[in-house]
């Protein structure tokens, strides 16, 4: 086989296993793919490697962190907030999509109070 086919630990071979079972080609422990007549158990199910590409392509993207560990291990980055493995988008992304919108709308908050704060418009008004 390919030698550049990603390898897993334990632990990423039991979530993968539980993902096998989400592919449209998956039949009760056979794969429908490499059916020629007599059942073929599904490789991807017994491999600690990603053989199956339609595995890869089409189902371990539903697992974004998984898919991350095995796919982009040069290229993924911790979000800062809640420590999960992801691919950013860009070279400045800090956070996981989990945690993006949540720290987009604190951080718009912070930049609205600081922004209030130094126009005084919420101190009471003082007569002269």
């Amino acid at each position: 086989m390919n030698d550049k086919l990603p390898r897993m630990d334990y632990r990423q071979h039991r979530r993968a296993r539980r993902l096998v079972h989400e592919c449209c080609n998956y039949d009760g422990g056979n794969c429908l793919l490499l059916d020629d007549g007599e059942p073929c158990v599904c490789v991807q199910s017994i491999s600690l490697s990603l053989m199956c590409r339609w595995f890869r392509v089409a189902v371990l993207p539903l697992d974004g962190e998984l898919a991350a560990a095995l796919l982009y291990r040069g290229s993924r980055k911790r979000c800062a907030v809640c420590g999960a493995a992801f691919v950013p988008k860009s070279n400045r992304g800090k956070y996981c999509p989990d945690c993006a919108g949540r720290m987009k709308k604190i951080k718009a908050a912070e930049r609205k109070r600081k922004q209030r704060h130094k126009c005084h418009a919420l101190e009471p008004f003082k007569p002269a």
